[in-house]
């Protein structure tokens, strides 16, 4: 080998000491990649922010955390055809003193929307169960938006050792409390009419089904109509039908009285979907905090983050294990 050495010339030689660096540099460049990539874990060890794909019943479920890791947990759960980006706007208020889990469910935002069932409001509540366990969450506060306070409800009616409180935001009390989806919405649901509407949907139809869900005249954000369209028919319906049927079997009032958990419900006064006079046959719940909103519809962590924060944490640190 030395004598090989000795006999190259120093064209030879040069090349393979540039063949040399260029190793030593790659192998410096990986080892430097994996010790930025273990920083970052551990720095995500300690901010449980960011998003991720969690495989739950064989179906993709997404979920986003914010806030400090050894925080206790508030789990917020959007509502029929939103998702997790319907709480942008009030999460950076709950952030710094909360661990904010949000969890796009079955059928909605990032989500699998799957052809087939799993839509069942106790379905989606037990996979958000699941979610947690996952996360290593044993105890949180649930916060439900509309449909999302069924989910909730659901959650602590099968785990009520998980679930410490609910609070509901325009979570409809009985079904006869039911305004209307606007002409949008109740054209979606009738068969093969609503099939070549959301087939044919643009930004101004799927506007106007939204605008039931704020105050008349709120201005939509544009991300809220994007996820909107990236819905399928047969998720969006079936969902709905399940709202329904959960309702049907028995209404809100009495589901907590049962469960006996701290409750706080919103309402804004200007709901387009429920009559915000319905928001007061919660009061026949024990110990139930009722907050009707001024100037708000039906989507109040949207049109008033602020307030909706600030009701969300005096409730959840008035609780015992509360901050």
């Amino acid at each position: 080998m030395a004598r090989d050495s000795a006999l190259m010339t120093t064209p030879q030689r040069a090349r393979r000491r540039r063949r040399r660096i260029i190793a030593a540099t790659i192998l410096l460049t990986v080892a430097g990649l994996l010790t930025g990539n273990a920083v970052m874990v551990s720095r995500q060890d300690a901010d449980a922010t960011g998003d991720s794909i969690l495989r739950l019943d064989g179906r993709d479920i997404h979920v986003s955390q914010d806030g400090p890791r050894d925080a206790p947990a508030l789990v917020l759960i959007h509502g029929l055809g939103a998702s997790t980006r319907w709480w942008d706007r009030v999460v950076p208020l709950l952030a710094g003193s909360w661990r904010v889990i949000r969890i796009d469910l079955l059928g909605h935002g990032r989500s699998a929307k799957p052809a087939g069932d799993g839509y069942a409001i106790a379905q989606q509540g037990r996979r958000i169960g699941r979610a947690l366990d996952h996360l290593g969450v044993e105890h949180a506060v649930l916060v439900g938006h509309s449909t999302g306070g069924y989910v909730a409800t659901s959650l602590a009616e099968q785990r009520g050792d998980l679930v410490a409180a609910l609070a509901l935001i325009d979570t409809g009390p009985r079904l006869d409390g039911f305004v209307s989806d606007g002409p949008v919405g109740r054209l979606v649901e009738v068969p093969m009419v609503g099939q070549l509407l959301w087939r044919l949907r643009t930004d101004g139809i799927l506007r106007r089904g939204l605008s039931s869900a704020f105050a008349p005249g709120f201005p939509i954000p544009q991300q809220l109509v994007d996820d909107t369209r990236r819905l399928t028919y047969h998720s969006l319906t079936t969902a709905s039908r399940a709202s329904d049927d959960y309702l049907r079997r028995r209404p809100m009032p009495d589901r907590l009285t049962d469960l006996g958990k701290p409750l706080l419900v919103v309402f804004g006064r200007r709901d387009q979907r429920w009559r915000s006079s319905s928001a007061a046959l919660y009061r026949e719940v024990p110990g139930a905090r009722v907050e009707v909103l001024p100037d708000v519809g039906h989507s109040p962590m949207v049109e008033d983050p602020a307030r909706t924060a600030e009701l969300l944490l005096t409730f959840a640190s008035s609780l015992p294990s509360g901050r």
